[in-house]
């Protein structure tokens, strides 16, 4: 049987610093799920039963909302022709084409823009702000679904990968203008469970009262001995070696380092532009 962990042992295993004052009692099933979870990427073939995800969807559907709009959508993809499509895709990770169930969440604001054309007004903000308000909104149902599959036993894992196939993506999936594909969710019972990663330090993130990061580096560089120590990256996952090379030591500031050298996804801005967005 599992010990029971309390929220500093759980604190301890997910920063791998002094935890800061915490409750004095034991790590509460959804917060203590919350701490140590990990994304998944080995799932077992079978599928989930339909009850169980007629209930992370529901969770997913009871994230905030900015205003209440509820601008986003989720595709669930079950058409097998569809998903032997997306393994296809040269980036898309072999372990997600083998993941029992996929998931598409889409920033919408299409929707909206109907219904004030049902009521017969006007739809003045197709801006750059409700583009900002559709993103939170797919984001934060993203992060109510990943917290109830795993709170229900399932492991997962969001793709924003699925972006690198954009066009492709939105037709086929028949996304109208004023929807697009933001994210990608892997979901299926657990094969074995991923090490967990450490996260930078609260003292990083999180600020008091203004923004502080005299410290930073010598932060970042303690972060990299914690994270190289637990789990150090295997040389064949280092990124642009043939520009930058290999070495012994690849940290995590390095890894961030070399990968925002590269552009990403430059015609995204575009793409948005031509399928409804206004972004003004």
């Amino acid at each position: 049987m599992k010990p029971i962990l309390g929220f500093a042992d759980l604190w301890w295993a997910r920063f791998g610093v002094r935890p800061p004052t915490l409750p004095k009692m034991t790590g509460t099933p959804l917060v203590g799920g919350m701490l140590r979870r990990a994304s998944c990427r080995s799932f077992k073939p079978e599928p989930v039963s339909e009850a169980l995800i007629n209930l992370v969807l529901g969770v997913a559907q009871s994230a905030p909302s900015k205003s209440d709009l509820q601008q986003y959508s989720i595709i669930v993809v079950e058409d097998p022709a569809k998903r032997k499509e997306i393994a296809r895709w040269s980036s898309i990770p072999d372990w997600a084409g083998k993941a029992p169930h996929l998931f598409i969440f889409c920033a919408d604001i299409r929707r909206q823009q109907a219904i004030s054309h049902f009521r017969d007004k006007k739809h003045r903000n197709n801006t750059l702000d409700h583009y900002t308000n559709a993103v939170t909104d797919t984001s934060l149902a993203l992060g109510f679904a990943i917290s109830a599959a795993e709170a229900t036993g399932l492991g997962c894992c969001p793709l924003s990968v699925v972006r690198n196939h954009i066009e492709e993506a939105t037709a086929l999936f028949e996304l109208p203008d004023g929807v697009f594909p933001l994210a990608g969710l892997a979901l299926g019972m657990r094969d074995e469970r991923d090490p967990r990663t450490l996260r930078l330090p609260p003292n990083v993130v999180v600020h008091r009262d203004r923004y502080e990061d005299t410290g930073l580096k010598a932060e970042i560089d303690r972060y990299d001995d914690r994270r190289h120590a637990r789990k150090p990256i295997p040389r064949n996952k280092q990124i642009e070696p043939d520009r930058h090379g290999t070495s012994d030591r690849y940290t995590w500031s390095e890894n961030a380092a070399r990968r925002l050298s590269v552009t990403e996804r430059e015609e995204f801005l575009s793409f948005l532009k031509g399928h409804g967005f206004n972004l003004d």
